[in-house]
């Protein structure tokens, strides 16, 4: 099993689009997520994804992780059996230095208005440079997990 070790912030204008060497669609739901644990299922455009993560460290940064890739008739039959709320983003990729990557999430659906960037390290304490785009870091802030804003969308409690 994989350690994710990421930070997250809120992304403060659409500048970083300019630097976007990808983007893909993303629809996902939870078959489970209670006690910190989450069981989720991921289609990325015409891909399956079966993710099973632990609870989140106390500072926020990392948490185990165990992915598979699943046949997308899977994936779609496994969506039948998550609860309700789903959350839809486009992904847009933005390479940074060291051979690290910036994950901008545009959220669509339910928790349209949230664009969130985070960035995967090696380990907790990676540099890396903050683009002028980048806003609040929320790493830790559960308010900003998806398995939280699949049943509590972003509209309902951030003002918008």
């Amino acid at each position: 099993m994989n350690t994710e070790t990421e930070r997250k912030f809120l992304v403060n204008d659409d500048s970083f689009r300019a630097s976007v060497i990808k983007t893909y669609s993303i629809k996902q739901g939870y078959i489970a997520h209670d006690g910190g644990n989450t069981v989720r299922i991921r289609i990325r455009d015409d891909k399956g994804f079966l993710t099973i993560k632990g609870k989140t460290s106390e500072d926020g940064l990392s948490r185990p992780e165990w992915e598979r890739e699943v046949p997308l008739q899977e994936a779609l039959d496994l969506f039948k059996l998550c609860k309700s709320g789903r959350i839809e983003k486009l992904r847009h990729i933005i390479p940074a230095e060291n051979g690290l990557k910036w994950e901008v999430d545009e959220f669509i659906g339910e928790n349209q208005g949230l664009i969130m960037a985070e960035i995967e390290l090696p380990s907790p304490g990676t540099p890396f440079a903050n683009p002028a785009w980048l806003g609040p870091e929320v790493t830790g802030d559960p308010r900003f997990y998806n398995s939280y804003l699949s049943v509590n969308p972003y509209g309902t409690w951030a003002g918008n």
